[in-house]
């Protein structure tokens, strides 16, 4: 058997990265009552401040019936507010609360410190070149989704 050479291993490393980064997260946030979902959710507030639904879901690659449901949840549980857009009465601002933007500011510190943990010993050059090649990639799985999508539509 000859020796795999690195296309033929860089996106299955990538997945199984991805896959164990999502997990060590997952189990970090849910201590304080969180999904995976429902953390990115409100980093992404904390971070964005407000967004429509339809702007959030789109932020977070999820479908509408999705978002509805994660936002459900993230209300019930006193994290987010939903307000009417003035002009609009379909469309509705999703902001923290308080007790919202106080956890998201938690999520958020661990968010920094498992970045810290999992890039140690990676220096700035190395990432600056990963970041490149994970950007390509992602520009060609893009190009690939729209071509599929528009001959599906055909």
């Amino acid at each position: 058997m000859s020796p795999l050479m690195p296309r033929d291993t860089y996106i299955d490393e990538l997945s199984k990265v991805s896959r164990k980064i999502r997990t060590l997260f997952d189990a970090r946030v849910k201590e304080r009552g969180l999904t995976f979902a429902r953390a990115r959710t409100m980093m992404l507030l904390d971070r964005l401040e407000v967004l429509n639904q339809k702007e959030l879901a789109e932020e977070l690659e999820i479908e509408t019936p999705t978002m509805v449901r994660l936002l459900d949840g993230l209300e019930k549980q006193g994290f987010i507010q939903r307000r009417s857009v003035d002009g609009d009465r379909r469309a509705k601002q999703i902001v923290l609360t308080p007790l919202g933007a106080g956890l998201a500011s938690e999520v958020s510190h661990i968010a920094q410190e498992l970045r810290s943990e999992f890039l140690q010993g990676v220096g700035d050059n190395e990432l600056t070149i990963a970041l490149e090649v994970i950007r390509v990639i992602n520009r060609n799985v893009g190009k690939m989704d729209r071509t599929s999508s528009n001959d599906s539509g055909s």
